[in-house]
This record gives C-alpha cells, sequence and structure tokens, in this order.
C-alpha cells in the first residue's frame, strides 16, 4: 500500500471552557473529506495530544475511526514516544481499522542515528503500518540520508512525514533514491510546493483545516497538472502557512475556525496561548488571497 494524496492533521475543538468538543470534531473531519481530502490524521502535533487526557485520546480516535469506516477514507494515527517499549504498547492498543501509525524519531533523549533504527525496526515488527515521522527541529535528531533510506527498506515501514524545515541536500537526496512503494508526504506546510515538486506522494498540512480544497488542488496540481497554475497556487498557500505559524500551531488555525463558527472556541490549551489578533488578521488576510 502507498498512500498518496492529502492527509488532514486535524485540530482537536474545546468548548470555551476547555473541554473536548466531539460534535464539532465529527463535524470538521466530515468537512475536509467532503472538501477533498484524501484521508485524515488523528492526535497529530496540531491535535494538541501531548494536552489530552487518555480518555480524551480514544474519544478523539474513536469518532475518526467511525467517520472513516463511513466514508472510505484512510486513517493515519499519531502514536509513539521516545519510550520504544512504550511506543510498541500504544501501537498493540490502536484499532484495526487505522491505515497506518504516524510514529516520531524519538524526541529529547537524543539517539545515536543507529539508535533511531533499532527504534523504528522494534516498532515496524509490530502490527501496524508505520509512517516515520521526521521533524529534527522538534526532536533534535537529524538523520542523515543513508538513515533515512535504511528506514525506507525496512519492512511495515510504509512511508514519511517529511518535515525538515528546508529542501536541503539530504532531503533531494531522498526523494532521488527512495522507492517509489515508500511515499513520502510533505510535512511543511511552508514547503509543500516545492516537495510536491520533486515527487512526494502527497502532503499532511495543518493548514489544510483551514484551506483543504485548495491544497488539496496543489497535491494533484504536481501530479497531473497545469504546473503554471499550481505553482501560483503554491505562493500563495506559502502566505498562508508564514501567516498561521507565526505563532506555535494550532492557535491561529483554531482562531480563524472558530470565527467562521466551524468550532465552538479557540481554546487551546496551556503552555499553548490564544492566537494575537494582529496574527489572525493577517492570516485572514492570506486565506482571502487563495480566491485571488
Amino acid at each position: 500500500m502507498t498512500l498518496a494524496g492529502l492527509f488532514v492533521p486535524l485540530i482537536t475543538p474545546f468548548t470555551a471552557d476547555g473541554e473536548l468538543a466531539p460534535d464539532a470534531l465529527e463535524r470538521h473531519a466530515h468537512q475536509v473529506l467532503d472538501d477533498g481530502a484524501t484521508g485524515i490524521v488523528a492526535l497529530g502535533t496540531t491535535a494538541e495530544p501531548a494536552t489530552l487526557t487518555a480518555e480524551e485520546r480514544a474519544r478523539v480516535l474513536d469518532i475518526c475511526v467511525r467517520v472513516c469506516t463511513e466514508r472510505g477514507a484512510p486513517l493515519i494515527a499519531g502514536a509513539g514516544t521516545n519510550s520504544t517499549t512504550s511506543s510498541l504498547a500504544a501501537l498493540s492498543a490502536l484499532d484495526e481499522r487505522i491505515t497506518a501509525a504516524l510514529t516520531v524519531v524519538p524526541y529529547y533523549t537524543r539517539p545515536s542515528e543507529a539508535g533511531v533504527l533499532a527504534h523504528f525496526r522494534s516498532l515496524a515488527a509490530g502490527p501496524v503500518s508505520l509512517i516515520v515521522y521526521n521533524i529534527p527541529y522538534r526532536t533534535g535528531r537529524t538523520l542523515g540520508l543513508d538513515t533515512l533510506l535504511e528506514l525506507a527498506r525496512t519492512p511495515n515501514i510504509i512511508g514519511f512525514k517529511h518535515a525538515v524545515g528546508a529542501i536541503d541536500e539530504t532531503t533531494v537526496g531522498l526523494m532521488s533514491n527512495v522507492s517509489p512503494e515508500v511515499a513520502v508526504l510533505a510535512g511543511d506546510d511552508l514547503y509543500a510546493a516545492p516537495m510536491l515538486a520533486l515527487g512526494a506522494h502527497g502532503a499532511i498540512l495543518a493548514c489544510a483545516n483551514l484551506a483543504t480544497a485548495a491544497y488539496a488542488d496543489l497535491v494533484t496540481g504536481w501530479r497531473d497538472g497545469p504546473i503554471d497554475s499550481t505553482r501560483a497556487l503554491g505562493h500563495r498557500l506559502a502566505d498562508l502557512a508564514e501567516a498561521v505559524f507565526a505563532e506555535p500551531n494550532p492557535a491561529v488555525i483554531k482562531a480563524m475556525l472558530a470565527e467562521q463558527g466551524r468550532i465552538p472556541s479557540p481554546a487551546v490549551r496551556l503552555p499553548l496561548l490564544p492566537a494575537a489578533e494582529d496574527a489572525t488578521k493577517t492570516a485572514w488576510m492570506a486565506l482571502d488571497g487563495l480566491s485571488v
């Protein structure tokens, strides 16, 4: 199985008093699929999973499994920590209807690249297909090309969410050498267009919570054309990404969704703070600019 297309990493809606808003989550999941997403991601970074209780995380997954089962859409679930043993337990507990687990490179402890390989080989022996979440500015662990290609050759690792904050030498080498059966999904909103131009199979992008149809068009446009209009769309979406990520994710996204009436409040949980009014205003200007 090769994953391709746009996967939206869903926000977790909260009520004004900070409680989980399950009905809003279900509506939002259906809406992004209606607007052209191939599938959804539950409990990714955008969902604030670190501040959810175990019961809330289970409720979010239950809702997303139900929606994706109804819609025949693939579901990727965030699962895994910097502990191999805990990650194995989390993966083993996932619903069998989940398509793949998005599993982050071990963070904070900063293992060697050999340790990262051993970690993922252990996890890949489990029951769930894996997408390696490579995001060094959050993990503190940069992976070289040889390590990425070795991970790509590991049975049951079916892809990467590639979010290294640049189109660097390693990224070009990965796109040039990875098997076409292993999905590379663009994970940096700002660099989505150049990643797709290099041949990424699709994308997991937080801003697609706001502009699902436009990002779906970006993915299909780089695959099928027309290239000129797709390139122009990519430039406009880069403006949106820059504005949205002016504050920590997902504060600006939630502020905008709340203003649209799509979620009940812009609430995020500490240590995140609500988005500043100026940041939200700038993001609205960028979103409005997509229709130009």
